[in-house]
């Protein structure tokens, strides 16, 4: 049975309404121009919905323009620049189907033919109404003879073109769903990609935010593999709004929760999502993962991944991403703060002033300048930290279990140990791999200068809290800053419980280290689009847990991702497989780690869909995916 789709051009074909479009054209030069362009959308909403008849809000649209006949040249320009994304995305699917699409709008052949000419699309099959015009080219009115310019117009422009076989309507309006209602379609898809009208999704028989998912529906090929408006996202925790847009923007489903979840909690909710993100507080564990059937990709919107299982990630191919240089900056400013704020007594100062209590005195306190800073962890934010102390005068050791190059005057210590003896402030810039639980404890405070301070803003488990505590009680210890914790609150509404509360001269910050405005709209950015870029092409560029693959731009080919376990023969069988479906290999990429294989082929565009089932059934094979 042959299938026919009939197309809404307004807000469906292009994301806006030409009309409202001629208005801004016309416009641009009266006075009251704000107001009437207010008024032209209003009049084009209330027709859209129903609220108003389509001749009505015609009439009164169009004596609110001011138009002329050369405004029309300009319109068509904006929009063949405003095609809507998954239209624009699939316009091979309108040139292979020429024959059986219909573009059938209230608007006017003088700009929707040119604009979706284009496409492919046949000068006879599209169906619009007509300018009439004075003979100064004014724009006075239509052709009121033709049956799109009266109410009910387009159920009975279809009803005329007597198409036997199986008709789809796409569209965001009341008038397309009334061919549906004629009992002229068999489906009616609500189109939403540009404008969503509540009383419209009511009457559809399928919602459809993109044109992918009509296609997707159809069976018919799209130019990507899977609707994007079917991937699910979910981000916890408060992660930045620039991510949620990013990803809202990218054609995703998107829900956001402000706080963490539970393992349990977590476990149920990952069901059906594609792409997770988190911060610090939620733990991703096994359980967790084995629950994801639907997980492509994990996002930390931080620096650290220790709160993620990073083993059942890759065992079931799942990449995991984070922002490993977003917040350093941030970070490093807090240890200069709070540094000058531990030398100078700060803490204790301001809890006396709270009491009542003025107590002005230099006593044990000093200047940061000349003093020396030991930084365990010569990562981005120990070398960053680095330069900015010794910009301000500080002396600066640095110990690291690997060789790193030592920026400006730092001086490297060949032992932990003899970076304690030396400093007066020791700060800790490890990760959270799990061989550091405790890796700060009792003996290494004991080996810190008496009278020196101590700063963590690495993890929380680094640091035997009980140890700290009695080194600080002690008098061992002039004091501490610490931003994480072995156990933190999962919401800003539970209690936070430690044993450093209370005690002076103690800086306790919750977890903020990298929260500044401007650390969270760089995380924001960055991670979305490391996970995009891994979704649309496969690349895992700056994954923690993949093998790091930069790929070029599918071009005019199918893209397989062969995820594996890292065994011998894996290649081999996939490429005795092309061989045998007569497959031509565009090009081929393949990273490996310890763990898992990762094969990426482009193959032309024709083939045998058998050969895509060989390849998933090849032995040890995680996941197979195709791109297009």
């Amino acid at each position: 049975m042959k299938k026919y789709f009939i197309i809404d051009f307004d807000s469906t074909f292009t994301k806006v309404e030409a009309l409202d479009l001629l208005g801004e054209i016309s416009l641009s030069g009266a006075q009251d121009r704000v107001q009437r362009l207010q008024k032209i959308k209003e009049i084009t909403d209330h027709g859209m919905d129903g609220g108003m008849s389509f001749r009505e809000s015609l009439i009164k649209r169009l004596e609110l323009l001011d138009a002329r006949k050369e405004h029309l040249t300009e319109l068509v320009t904006l929009l063949k620049d405003r095609i809507s994304n998954s239209f624009h995305r699939n316009e091979a699917f309108f040139r292979e189907h020429a024959d059986n699409i219909y573009i059938l709008s209230n608007g006017f052949k003088e700009f929707v033919v040119p604009v979706v000419a284009d496409y492919g699309v046949k000068t006879d099959h599209v169906y619009a109404n007509s300018f009439k015009y004075d003979l100064e080219d004014n724009i006075i009115g239509f052709d009121e003879d033709n049956i799109l310019s009266r109410n009910n117009g387009k159920a009975k422009q279809i009803e005329r073109l007597k198409l036997v076989g199986e008709v789809s309507v796409i569209g965001d309006g009341y008038t397309d769903y009334e061919i549906k209602e004629a009992g002229l379609a068999n489906k009616f898809y609500a189109f939403t990609e540009n404008v969503t009208r509540a009383n419209v999704l009511e009457k559809a028989d399928h919602v459809a935010p993109s044109l992918d998912e009509v296609l997707y529906v159809n069976k018919m090929n799209t130019a990507i593999s899977y609707p994007k408006n079917r991937i699910k996202v979910l981000l916890l925790e408060n992660i930045h709004p620039l991510a949620e847009k990013a990803l809202k923007e990218e054609g995703y489903q998107v829900e956001v929760h402000s706080d963490g979840m539970d393992e349990d909690e977590l476990t149920e909710r990952v069901r059906n999502i594609s792409i997770l993100g988190i911060r610090s507080k939620t733990q991703i564990t096994e359980k967790v993962i084995a629950n994801a059937h639907r997980l492509l990709a994990v996002g930390a919107f931080c620096i650290g991944t220790n709160q993620i299982d990073l083993q059942a990630c890759l065992k079931r191919g799942i990449a995991v991403f984070n922002a490993p240089f977003s917040n350093t900056r941030s970070v490093v400013e807090l240890a200069i703060a709070e540094i000058i704020m531990l030398l100078r007594k700060i803490p204790e100062r301001t809890m006396e002033m709270h009491r009542g209590n003025w107590f002005k005195s230099a006593k044990a306190s000093y200047e940061i300048r000349g003093k020396k800073l030991g930084i365990i962890g010569y990562g981005n934010i120990g070398s960053q930290l680095s330069v900015l102390a010794e910009n301000i005068g500080m002396e600066v050791y640095y110990f690291d279990l690997v060789e790193k190059l030592a920026l400006g005057n730092v001086r490297r210590c060949k032992s932990m140990d003899e970076l304690l003896a030396i400093a007066d402030v020791v700060t800790l810039h490890v990760d959270g791999r799990k061989d550091n639980n405790n890796f700060f404890g009792k003996d290494q405070f004991l080996k810190m200068k008496k009278g020196s301070a101590f700063i963590n803003l690495s993890r929380g488990l680094v640091v035997d809290i009980e140890a700290l505590r009695e080194s600080l009680e002690t008098g061992h210890l002039v004091g501490a800053a610490i931003d994480v914790y072995p156990k933190e609150p999962k919401s800003n509404q539970e209690e936070f419980v430690s044993p450093l509360r209370g005690l002076p001269n103690t800086i306790l910050t919750p977890h903020v280290g990298g929260s500044t405005q401007e650390a969270q709209e760089n995380i924001g950015d960055f991670v979305p689009n490391q996970i995009i870029q891994y979704i649309n092409t496969g690349s895992t560029s700056n994954s923690v847990n993949f093998p790091q693959v930069l790929l070029p731009t599918l071009q005019n080919a199918h893209r397989l991702m062969h995820i594996h376990h890292n065994v011998p023969g894996i290649l081999a069988k996939m490429n005795q497989n092309f061989a045998e479906h007569q497959i031509n290999v565009v090009g081929q990429y393949l990273k490996t780690n310890e763990s898992i294989g990762y094969v990426i082929t482009d193959i032309d565009k024709k083939y045998d869909k058998k050969m895509i089932d060989d390849l998933k059934n090849i032995e040890d094979t995680i996941r197979f995916r195709v791109l297009y």
